[in-house]
């Protein structure tokens, strides 16, 4: 761990050991999330799968070439701008994550595709995933995360770009200065999603 204070909301550096101190608040953080419940219709078993799905997120591809940090109830992965060709998930990735997600599968890679069509070309830091534990809400757990990256993305002088599928977290975002991009539905039936935009400030 790269960062050290007592504080639980804190920020630390994620390392393959926190797989699943990472994984388990990411799972319960997106388990209303409509994106994530298109892909995973069974309420029953998708906290479980989800915890699956970040897992091998986490381990195989944001972990070796992304910024990922955490706190005692959230985590965050972060894509800096020179490392957009390398977090992508290789074919092994793909594998386990078609597995996990089953007859699905078609209709998340359709989504994959959809959202690459719409990513901005220029450089920027792409804020890949946040999420705390509902239990933990309100205790500064995602601002702490958020801000952390926002100012090394700030401190690299590029923006942010991130994509939301659940409409009551775009004030949270703009908070922090982001502003809708643009708004589309996902292919499949899928729900609506939100990219949105920072532009770099001055540390």
């Amino acid at each position: 761990m790269s960062k050290t204070t007592n504080s639980p909301n804190a920020p630390k550096t994620a390392t393959l050991d926190d797989a699943a101190s990472v994984s388990r608040p990411l799972a319960r953080a997106f388990h209303d999330d409509p994106m994530m419940a298109f892909f995973f219709p069974d309420a029953d078993t998708r906290e479980e799968t989800l915890a699956r799905y970040f897992g091998t997120l986490f381990t195989r591809q944001y972990a070796q070439n992304a910024v990922c940090e955490l706190t005692e109830s959230a985590a965050a992965f972060w894509v800096p701008a020179e490392a957009a060709e390398k977090a992508a998930p290789d074919a092994g990735t793909i594998a386990e994550l078609t597995a996990i997600l089953g007859d699905r599968a078609p209709l998340f890679g359709e989504a994959v595709a959809a959202s690459e069509a719409h990513t901005p070309k220029e450089p920027h830091w792409f804020l890949a995933v946040i999420g705390a534990d509902p239990a933990a809400q309100g205790q500064g757990h995602g601002a702490a995360l958020l801000r952390s990256g926002l100012a090394q993305a700030d401190a690299a002088g590029l923006p942010v770009y991130l994509e939301s599928s659940k409409e009551s977290n775009l004030p949270f975002y703009a908070h922090f200065g982001f502003a809708v991009r643009e708004e589309l539905r996902l292919p499949g039936g899928g729900p609506k999603l939100w990219s949105m935009w920072r532009e770099a400030r001055r540390p």
